[in-house]
This record gives C-alpha cells, sequence and structure tokens, in this order.
C-alpha cells in the first residue's frame, strides 16, 4: 500500500487525506497544533458547494449561517458600493474550529490518521525526489508527501533548487492581518453590517468593520508588517465612524500573514505536491482560499489516483497543475495583476473611480464562484463600459496606469494559456521561467 504524508493540517490537505485514504491509501497528517487547537479564533466564509466536491456532507446547521452582502468604501468614503449576489450564491460563515473539526472528522472516518504535536521541520529528498520530511517527532517517510504547510512552508523552502519550485512570496504578495472580535458598543441598527474599507486613512490595504448580533469584527490588513500599537490606534481611527465597535477585546486579536497573488509557477515535482496556502491558492483580491484548496484537493487525490504505478513523479502529477490551472490558476493569475494595480492607485484616484462611477457595486460584487476577470466584468453592459472609459480617459494618469494593466493582463493570459500539457523538464522549466516574466512585469 502507498504511503501517503499530508506536511501540515492545511484544508486542502486535510481534505486530499481525507479522499485519498477513503480511496484506500495510507494517509497521515503530521500536524503542529495540538488535537482540537487547529484554525484561528475567529470566523470565515467558503463556498459550501465546494465540500460536495470532497465528498464530505454539509456541517450541521447550527455550525453556519450565510455570510452578509459586503459595501465598499473608497478611501474618502464618499460612495459605497454595496454587493447585491444571489443567495444560492452566497458563501456559508463558520467558526474555523468548527470547519476544521468538521473536515477532520470525515477524514478519521475514511482512515487517515493524524499525529499531533508533530512540528514539520524540512523535507527529506533523495537528490531531486522528495522522500520524506524532517519533524519534532522524527523522520517520516513515504512514497508522497502533500505540503500544506502554508505560506511560509518549511517543505517548500527546504526542497532542492533542482526541484524548480520558487519558495519566494514576493513583494506585495501577502497580506498582514489583524483580526479581533471587540464588544458591541452600541445597540443603534447598523444599515451596512460588512464594511470594507480600501485605503483607509491613506494606508495601502483593507478594512472591515462587521457588525454582528453580539460583537463587531474588525481585520485590518496592509501589506507591510504592522504592530499592536498600529492596530489599535487603527481600531481607534474606525470607531469614530462605527459607534457599534467596542473597546473591549472579547476574542480574536491575532495576526497572520495571507497570501494574495498569483498561483505557485510550479506546484509539484518528484514526490511532492503544494496545495492550499503553500501553492498561493486565495483568491488575490479578497484572500478567500478555503474553497479553492477543497477543489484542488479533488484534482489532486483524482491525479494520484490515475497513477497506478505508483510513481508520484513530476511527470504524472504534473496533470494536477493542468488542471488547477484550467480550472482556477489561470483566472487567479489575472486577478493579481488586479490587486496589483490597486496598489498603484493612489487614494485620490480610488475616490475617482468610485464617485464617477468607473468601480460600481456590479464589479464588487464577488461571489463565491468568482474566479477570473470575465466573472467580474459579466455584470456590465455596453453602455456602462462606454461610461467608464469616458470618465478614464478624462485623467490622462489614471488612463496610463490602467493601459498598462491591460498590457499586463494581456502577458499573463497568453502564458498561462501555453502552458505545458505533459511535462518535461525542459519545457515546464521554459514555461515557469515565461509565466514568471509575464507576472513580475512592472506597471
Amino acid at each position: 500500500m502507498k504511503k501517503i504524508i499530508v506536511a501540515g493540517g492545511g484544508h486542502g490537505g486535510i481534505a486530499a487525506a481525507s479522499l485519498l485514504a477513503s480511496r484506500g491509501y495510507d494517509v497521515t497528517v503530521c500536524e503542529k497544533n495540538s488535537a482540537g487547537k487547529l484554525g484561528y479564533d475567529w470566523t470565515d466564509i467558503f463556498d459550501p458547494k465546494s465540500l460536495a466536491e470532497i465528498e464530505m456532507p454539509m456541517p450541521a446547521a447550527d455550525k453556519y449561517e450565510y455570510k452578509e452582502h459586503m459595501t465598499f468604501y473608497a478611501p474618502g468614503f464618499h460612495t459605497a458600493l454595496r454587493q447585491d449576489i444571489p443567495q444560492k450564491k452566497l458563501e456559508i460563515k463558520m467558526e474555523r474550529s468548527d470547519i476544521y473539526a468538521h473536515i477532520i472528522s470525515n477524514a478519521e472516518k475514511n482512515g487517515a490518521k493524524f499525529i499531533y504535536d508533530c512540528e514539520v521541520l524540512a523535507p527529506i529528498t533523495a537528490g531531486d525526489r522528495v522522500v520524506g520530511i524532517k519533524t519534532s517527532r522524527g523522520d517520516v517517510y513515504g512514497d508522497l508527501v502533500i505540503d500544506a504547510c502554508g505560506i511560509d512552508s518549511p517543505v517548500k523552502r527546504g526542497l532542492p533548487k533542482m526541484c524548480g519550485v520558487n519558495p519566494e512570496v514576493g513583494k506585495n504578495n501577502q497580506f498582514y492581518v489583524y483580526r479581533a472580535f471587540y464588544n458591541k458598543a452600541s445597540d443603534e441598527e447598523v444599515k451596512d453590517k460588512y464594511k470594507v474599507c480600501l485605503f483607509a486613512e491613506g494606508k495601502l490595504g483593507i478594512g472591515w468593520v462587521a457588525t454582528e448580533a453580539a460583537h463587531t469584527d474588525l481585520l485590518i490588513g496592509r501589506f507591510a508588517p504592522f504592530d499592536l500599537d498600529e492596530a489599535n490606534r487603527t481600531a481607534n481611527y474606525y470607531r469614530s465612524g462605527n459607534p457599534s465597535l467596542g473597546t473591549d477585546l472579547v476574542r480574536g486579536g491575532q495576526f497572520v500573514k495571507i497570501p494574495v497573488r498569483q498561483p505557485l509557477s510550479k506546484l509539484v515535482c518528484h514526490g511532492y505536491a503544494a496545495i492550499g496556502d503553500c501553492a498561493y491558492m486565495t483568491v488575490p483580491i479578497i484572500g478567500s482560499g478555503i474553497a479553492n484548496s477543497f477543489r484542488a484537493a479533488r484534482l489532486l487525490a483524482d491525479t494520484v489516483t490515475a497513477d497506478t504505478d505508483g510513481a508520484y513523479s513530476a511527470e504524472t502529477l504534473w496533470d494536477y497543475q493542468v488542471k488547477y490551472y484550467k480550472r482556477l490558476g489561470s483566472g487567479f493569475a489575472v486577478l493579481a495583476c488586479v490587486k496589483e494595480a490597486l496598489t498603484l492607485f493612489t487614494p485620490d484616484e480610488l475616490d475617482y473611480l468610485f464617485d464617477n462611477g468607473v468601480i460600481t457595486a456590479k464589479d464588487m460584487s464577488i461571489d463565491a464562484d468568482t474566479t477570473n476577470i470575465f466573472d467580474i466584468m459579466s455584470g456590465n453592459t455596453f453602455d456602462s463600459y462606454k461610461t467608464k472609459v469616458v470618465k478614464v480617459v478624462k485623467d490622462p494618469k489614471l488612463l496610463k496606469k490602467i493601459l498598462k494593466v491591460g498590457r499586463k493582463i494581456s502577458g499573463v493570459m497568453a502564458a498561462t494559456a501555453v502552458m505545458p500539457r505533459q511535462y518535461s523538464k525542459t519545457s515546464v522549466d521554459g514555461w515557469v521561467a515565461r509565466y514568471e516574466r509575464a507576472i513580475s512585469a512592472e506597471l
């Protein structure tokens, strides 16, 4: 029986473990946290349809609710753009600990084994093949290592250069997030219960204030590290316009890093496959990645199952990458260009785009099925595009930036379109170089 090691307890890794264990593989998950202690002390959202793809049932009805529509504000708070997403496309909101409990329980029922309090330290390699992992509890060997250790995976970082997997995240490609739940300081009815603020105070980043029944949820995200003093100062700034945001910390108060970039250029090598945050599978604009990791888990499990010889080489695992890029990755690479463009706009330019209808509520209605720029553009009519063009042309500096973004998007789309369908080291190395050049082109 082939032995599969899942390094780290990321959502995608556990989902892959569940599927593969149900198909008769010997699967072990090595996780640094203790049993029942996985996940941050907050809620998270994801597309519930993704559970069916990993052959898991919906959670109990009392464990989730449907999320509120978001209302987006530009830096000057002049214009509010409220999403209008059909109920059938809404994501569900759950405690992250409940998400983990649900998927771990199903994985264990399928036969997956979990080793807790087992920190993953590095890969074990033989030449250019991964044959196991070093952990705080000793070396663990397997026929395939699935890397679900997150954005700073020590497995990915420890791979030999000859494997061709680039471990660098890159500038402005990770979000430093502080999230905390505070007491609800006012019972006054809140019109926009889920406010998302872009570049508030002129800071490059995003924040939200979500007014819940029993508390107020605050998120502060920046493209550069910041400390608790800065988080508290920014929280006070948000309190000035949000009376419901109290000062007593109820729960959370944690700093984390989230990837907001294009998918990893090479997801596999001999004996190795990356998934989840390790492979940068979040939607670059909003940082949501649980459902995408579930979908990737299904693609990876199917690819592993199709390798009836159990070679788990770069050649046999490459189909996982091809299918992931075809379904999600290519679209996310383009959305990464849109995210990069947002970091180039000044606060005044963002206000102009919002205030003059260049960015509309339809453009901001990113739902659970948004996987590429065409999903965002689909709500616009010809007349609405004509209006947008007229407004942009009136600002030459803004027009220049947008034209640069368009050229970069074209280059990235062209690069992803020619990904080799069959693996050879020469062709894949050449494609990786082209893809990374297109992504790194300056705006």
